[in-house]
């Protein structure tokens, strides 16, 4: 971890491990508060920038949305969410993570059956195409 109280955008975007466009994005829609500027009006950021985008990342690794992550924050900061709504929101998003892992296991299993029926051959016409043309 960083031993510097303050620093620029590419040391965050360096151990954070996010792109400076998406720290800048992230601060432009309110995810990270707007850092102080030096007077050649570069962006200082300090520890707690750093752990706020390290949340983030963290957050979106897991599949969260931006907008359940500003719903996370509020709990970080003390607002509005108990651990009992962190606690509802995550379990509707393992819910939905499940409905997803379905849904691509059945287009798993309908690719392999087309892929099946093709032989791979030279010849224009391919089942494939024309499954996904017959629809």
């Amino acid at each position: 971890m960083l031993r510097a109280t303050h620093f620029q955008i590419g040391v965050l975007s360096a151990e954070t491990g996010v792109n400076i466009e998406t720290i800048r994005y992230y601060e432009k829609i309110g995810l990270i508060p707007p850092p102080p500027r030096t007077e050649g009006r570069q962006r200082v950021y300090d520890s707690d920038h750093l752990k706020r985008v390290t949340f983030v990342r963290r957050a979106r690794e897991l599949g969260f949305s931006l907008d359940e992550i500003r719903d996370l924050l509020g709990l970080v900061r003390g607002h509005d969410l108990t651990c009992a709504e962190v606690k509802a929101m995550t379990e509707q998003h393992v819910t939905d993570i499940h409905r997803k892992v379905k849904d691509l296991k059945r287009l798993e299993r309908v690719l392999a059956e087309l892929a099946a029926k093709c032989h791979g051959g030279a010849v224009p016409a391919c089942p494939v195409l024309e499954a996904l043309g017959s629809g």
